[in-house]
């Protein structure tokens, strides 16, 4: 599991304090998954209110500092705090952080971490970063993200229902300027295997494709949707030139704080 012991060890801690508006995401809960390829530098707790904010990371540090942790305080905004937590010579930083309660699927319950946000969203929350910001970290994290979890054309599409100010085009517009890292800083993440750059950027162009004609392929009716398959549980990128009802397939949109599909959805049930 690429997570740290440290990373672990919090995790685990903290769990207790987790709660369906107070759930792990970013990178720690992506790379949880026991197939992951990168080691997250910090671990991040979601807040469905600035509120909620303060209140779970007074909560978190009266928990770590008990059981002999040091909390060294970074930087407390309304809504945002940063901390360095060490035990020992390990360290790892922690943010706690409001987040918009909007996503496709509810929090999901996790034996290691509490609460943590279900594995489409947090692959649609880390495209529209690497949109907004040119990391490598980002681009790594998208690339596995469209061979593990869903294509990259679905996400764009979904994506553009997360952030209306962006249309499908505009995201893939966006991206076309990321995914040119060199070897060198590639070689400076913390991987769990090694990633060559060249052959990373040729999966990379190829995914880029799939995004073009997925993008172009899909009605305007059904902007910013996912395709959820009823029968495997499933979200799914329709095959161009056949129906959703031929493919199984049924459209599901986000709303504040998620919805579950129903399964019998596909069936007009």
């Amino acid at each position: 599991m690429p997570l740290t012991g440290l990373q672990e060890e919090v995790l685990k801690l903290l769990s207790e304090n987790r709660a369906p508006d107070s759930y792990l995401a970013g990178g720690g809960a992506l790379h949880a998954a026991p197939n992951s390829s990168r080691y997250s530098q910090d671990l991040d707790f979601f807040h469905d209110s600035e509120h909620r904010v303060a209140e779970a990371f007074a909560a978190d540090r009266s928990l770590l500092e008990a059981h002999g942790y040091r909390v060294e305080v970074e930087y407390a905004l309304p809504g945002n705090v940063r901390a360095m937590v060490s035990h020992g010579d390990d360290r790892t930083r922690v943010d706690w952080a409001h987040d918009s309660a909007w996503r496709f699927m509810p929090v999901v319950r996790d034996e290691t971490g509490g609460y943590r946000l279900h594995e489409v969203d947090l692959a649609i929350n880390k495209l529209l970063a690497l949109a907004g910001r040119d990391e490598v970290r980002d681009y790594v994290d998208v690339l596995e993200n469209h061979e593990r979890i869903l294509p990259l054309g679905a996400q764009i599409w979904a994506a553009a229902g997360k952030d209306p100010g962006l249309s499908p085009h505009a995201i893939l517009e966006l991206l076309k300027r990321r995914g040119r890292p060199r070897q060198s800083e590639l070689d400076r993440l913390h991987l769990a295997r090694p990633l060559d750059a060249e052959r990373a950027k040729d999966r990379w162009l190829r995914a880029l494709e799939h995004g073009e004609r997925f993008v172009s392929s899909r009605p305007a009716g059904e902007l910013g949707c996912l395709y959820f398959h009823p029968e495997t549980g499933a979200f799914r990128a329709p095959e161009e030139g056949h129906s959703l009802e031929d493919q199984g397939l049924v459209p599901h949109f986000g709303r504040p704080g998620g919805v579950i599909p129903l399964v019998g959805e596909a069936d007009g049930e």
